[in-house]
């Protein structure tokens, strides 16, 4: 039993790093902060995406379900959780491709505005100096 509550934390645990991953940089928007957890999650998430790699939160997922008596299954959490409701046929090198993109994409335009309100904000600053 306690194997098998452990297994579902690790789910939410990396359910809410992919939510961090896609949407952190919305969370920079309002605490600039945040940018410094951000850019490596994001890195890492679209690292793991373009590499075709499986993320160490499935393997011990899978081996917590394997303690609780539960069958562990193959391939990645994407796969299992999220893109077998969207995806049936399951994960694809090109669906990963895209995944990646798609990261990249959000974060391009967060990172974007984030980087316009800082020189827009030091303008401002530089301005009211002189």
């Amino acid at each position: 039993m306690g194997y098998a509550i452990l297994a579902d934390a690790v789910v939410l645990a990396h359910f809410s790093f992919i939510l961090f991953v896609l949407f952190g940089g919305f969370l920079a928007l309002r605490h600039g902060g945040i940018v410094w957890a951000h850019l490596p999650a994001a890195a890492w998430g679209a690292a793991i995406e373009f590499g075709g790699w499986i993320c160490p939160l499935t393997p011990l997922e899978n081996r917590l379900r394997a303690l609780s008596g539960d069958t562990p299954y193959p391939g990645d959490f994407l796969g299992e959780y999220l893109l077998a409701v969207v995806y049936p046929a399951g994960l694809e090198r090109d669906v990963q491709i895209v995944l990646g993109s798609v990261v990249l994409a959000v974060n391009a335009v967060v990172y974007t505005l984030l980087w316009r309100r800082h020189r827009a904000r030091a303008r401002a600053r530089h301005d009211a100096i002189r």
